[in-house]
């Protein structure tokens, strides 16, 4: 797979990941769908993340699960925190654990891709604030999946990840994981794709 240094990523991000996509996509057949280019750089970037390579903010290796991790003022890996946190591992890590949780994943892998904080600060519920919802048959790699209730009465969700297809998402799952694969029934109360406009 091509390596993405932070260099050529902060010179010219999409150059840097036309070279992962290409290691990632299938050789061009008929068969394989193309994908809208900004949803191209997002699966490029997320599978990048999730195999360890080096990004800005970031050396490389496997990225810890931080809750609150990646919610500082420029998106990537951080320190998180143990207010709010209702995790199993006790006594809470994230203050001392370097890493993302699941929105932190998000805002990074959109930043990234898209050079710009597009999903900006806060939770999964600010995030899903920010998307449109896209019906299933239209979804695509690169869109957010978010767990929880959206509706038009209600915002209250816990967790999103980055769609790759074939019904799998990556993400930041919980404290104890690393940044991951997982199929979207891994959570049992959907809420749906959404995509930034």
């Amino acid at each position: 797979m091509a390596e993405v240094s932070a260099r050529a990523l902060g010179r010219r991000p999409w150059a840097a990941l036309a070279g992962v996509l290409a290691a990632l996509l299938p050789a061009a057949s008929a068969s394989v769908p193309v994908l809208p280019a900004a949803l191209n750089r997002l699966t490029a970037v997320a599978h990048a993340i999730h195999a360890g390579h080096g990004q800005p903010g970031w050396r490389g290796g496997p990225i810890p699960y931080s809750w609150g991790g990646g919610h500082r003022e420029d998106p990537g890996p951080s320190l998180g925190t143990c207010r709010g946190y209702r995790g199993s591992i006790r006594p809470c890590p994230a203050a001392g654990t370097l890493g993302l949780d699941c929105s932190g994943l998000a805002r990074w892998v959109y930043h990234l891709a898209y050079g710009r904080d597009v999903l900006g600060p806060g939770n999964t519920d600010d995030h899903v604030r920010r998307l449109t919802r896209i019906p299933a048959a239209r979804a695509r790699p690169g869109d957010l999946v978010f767990y929880g209730t959206v509706n038009r009465r209600r915002i209250k969700t816990h967790h999103v990840g980055v769609y790759i297809g074939q019904g799998k998402m990556i993400n930041a799952l919980r404290t104890g994981t690393e940044i991951r694969i997982d199929p979207l029934t891994r959570l049992d109360d959907f809420a749906g794709y959404f995509r930034y406009l």
